[in-house]
């Protein structure tokens, strides 16, 4: 289940004082089970991007495929393409409304056609699988906190199964044990699910852990769009669009800078440890040697 965007142009109130270029020829795959981070400074147009992979906005000018098939074309099914790409906003408020946090993440299911009994099942699965025990499921979701109003944003999208799943500045707002949290849990649904999942933030340090490939959003553009060690070895042009490489990436060209041997495209914590552990080990063994 892949998302292709051919040529894509978005202009925000064409024709008018107010017009706005948000996208400009953006060709990006999305393809089958890959975890993606998205990054760009604010008004790099990554939320507007996200909107196109499941038809929230039709371009002003390109293609959106989804396994193939043009979203725009004639008698194309966007109910049945939004139950399979979902896509769980910043602000969980906007997906909530339902009297309690049961209610409001079986809406999806029974949308879809489910029964109450297998809405409930699905709405269950999705609740336990992030981290939410049955003493929320009758709790209004406007009484809990900002990181378990997330967790019900996302379960409400999880519970009608979709084949890929977008998240968009998922952390935003939370400390950062709630961070650490919610990240872990959307890593585990890759895993457990296998489902797609588009990470989006301002953050490289947020999803420097997780993802196997980042995207970077400039002025509407696609600038980079790699690993991750091959994005943060451009860090210093990543720093002039507003953004920061995580602080392994400084640490590690300082050490080199010192004339430590050290791998400079280590990105977690981890890596740059076996590194440094490597670089010492053979700098002791040097030592040895020439004594």
């Amino acid at each position: 289940m892949s998302i292709k965007l051919e040529n894509v142009y978005y202009t925000y109130s064409p024709g008018t004082a107010y017009e706005i270029h948000a996208l400009e020829n953006v060709n990006l795959t999305i393809p089958d089970g890959q975890f993606i981070g998205m990054i760009g400074h604010t008004g790099s147009g990554k939320s507007t991007l996200i909107q196109h992979f499941n038809g929230l906005i039709r371009p002003t000018q390109g293609k959106v495929l989804y396994n193939g098939e043009d979203i725009w074309g004639e008698k194309y099914n966007l109910k049945k393409l939004r139950s399979e790409v979902g896509l769980v906003f910043q602000y969980p408020e906007h997906q909530l409304f339902e009297v309690d946090v049961l209610t409001d993440v079986c809406f999806g299911p029974k949308n879809q056609g489910l029964g109450q009994e297998e809405a409930e099942r699905e709405a269950i699965r999705a609740l336990e699988q992030v981290g939410l025990s049955e003493k929320y499921f009758k709790r209004s979701p406007f009484e809990l906190s900002g990181g378990q109003k997330k967790r019900v944003a996302i379960a409400g999208v999880l519970a009608m199964n979709p084949k890929i799943l977008i998240l968009d500045e998922p952390t935003a707002g939370l400390d950062p044990r709630g961070r650490d949290e919610i990240l872990d849990q959307i890593a585990q649904l890759h895993e457990t699910r296998g489902i797609s999942i588009v990470l989006v933030s301002h953050s490289m340090e947020d999803i420097a852990k997780y993802v196997e490939r980042i995207i970077v959003m400039d002025r509407g553009k696609v600038a980079f769009d790699d690993v991750p060690k091959e994005v943060f070895a451009h860090y210093r042009e990543l720093e002039q669009m507003g953004l920061a490489a995580p602080q392994i990436t400084y640490i590690m060209h300082a050490l080199r800078e010192k004339g430590m041997d050290v791998d400079v495209t280590a990105t977690t914590v981890e890596e740059a440890k076996i590194s440094i552990l490597k670089a010492v080990h053979r700098s002791e063994k040097g030592q040895k040697l020439s004594n």
